[in-house]
């Protein structure tokens, strides 16, 4: 206990984005090059992929965030436009605990640069001679769950055939 009679409190937490950038983007509109003909009924589709690694400076970690967003039209399976961004952010993160540091690094830093990436998708749909898409929030601990549960399904031996 401290002196003062309460219990010693834990390490402060502290995320600090020292920098972020888009690592790679394409975007591809189709419309444009082969034309759709009849009525357009979207339907977008976005695949996120995570990806965290430690930098040389200490407690300096570097996440990517990579989207996929692709739009077709829903009567005819056309694709419309694709886009695929990485981005990533550059991370100074102290006091958090090692058994707790990858879900960090896989949830709380994608959620911080997540309204960069949500501006730059419209931006660029926008530009490129579509309306706006403004992305959903996107749900990175579902993304970290459904991951460490695809890792553990890999990871259980199969049953040998028996002949």
């Amino acid at each position: 206990m401290a002196e003062n009679g309460a219990a010693p409190q834990q390490p402060q937490v502290k995320m600090q984005i020292l920098g972020q950038f888009i690592r790679d983007m394409s975007f591809e509109n189709i419309v444009a090059q082969k034309g759709v003909q009849g009525d357009v009924k979207p339907d977008v589709q976005v695949q996120v992929n995570l990806d965290a690694k430690k930098r040389p400076a200490d407690n300096q970690y570097e996440v990517q965030t990579k989207f996929t967003v692709t739009s077709k039209n829903k009567d005819s399976d056309d694709v419309l436009f694709r886009m695929d961004l990485d981005y990533a952010g550059i991370f100074l993160i102290e006091g958090v605990p090692e058994a707790q540091l990858h879900p960090f690094l896989m949830i709380e830093c994608p959620r911080m640069i997540f309204p960069f990436v949500r501006r730059i998708v419209s931006d660029v749909t926008r530009d490129g001679g579509f309306p706006p898409l403004n992305l959903e929030n996107v749900d990175f601990m579902g993304i970290y769950r459904n991951e460490i549960a695809r890792r553990a399904a890999a990871q259980q031996p199969e049953t040998p055939a028996v002949n």
